[in-house]
C-alpha cells in the first residue's frame, strides 16, 4: 500500500469552464396577473449595493409563490431569475403621536431575485 505516488494528477485551467446557465421554477401567468404579483421595486440601501452582484428586490404580495415571482419577473423583464427568495417583515410597534398607546406598521412581504451572469434589469 503506497501513501505517496509519483504520479501527477492533471490540472485543468479555469478558462475551460462554461457558465452554466440556471432557471427557477416558473408558473405561467395569466395575462394581466404579472403586475399584480410585481407591486414595485424595492429601492434601499441595501438593495441597491446587491443589484451589482445580480441580485434585485421587489415588494410582493402575501400570496405571492416563488414560482408566480418568478414568472413574473420573466414575464415583465424578458430575464430568468436563476432563484427566488422570499423574506416576510413583521409590522414595527410604534407610539402615535395624537393618541397614548402604540400602534403597528404594516406588515411586509418582499422578494430577493437572483440573475444568471451578464442579464441586468433596468427600472426605466
Amino acid at each position: 500500500m503506497a501513501l505517496f505516488t509519483t504520479k501527477k494528477k492533471e490540472v485543468k485551467s479555469k478558462s475551460d469552464k462554461v457558465a452554466r446557465v440556471y432557471h427557477a421554477r416558473a408558473n405561467k401567468l395569466k395575462d394581466g396577473i404579472a403586475h399584480e404579483v410585481i407591486l414595485a421595486p424595492w429601492f434601499s440601501e441595501k438593495s441597491l449595493l446587491m443589484t451589482e452582484k445580480g441580485v434585485y428586490t421587489f415588494a410582493v404580495p402575501k400570496r405571492a409563490t416563488k414560482a408566480d415571482i418568478a414568472g413574473a419577473i420573466k414575464e415583465i423583464y424578458n430575464v430568468s431569475p436563476r432563484a427566488v427568495r422570499v423574506v416576510n417583515i413583521p409590522g414595527k410597534r410604534k407610539p402615535m403621536r395624537t393618541k397614548r398607546g402604540e400602534g403597528t406598521r404594516a406588515e411586509r412581504h418582499k422578494a430577493y431575485v437572483y440573475l444568471n451572469a451578464g442579464e441586468t434589469i433596468s427600472f426605466t
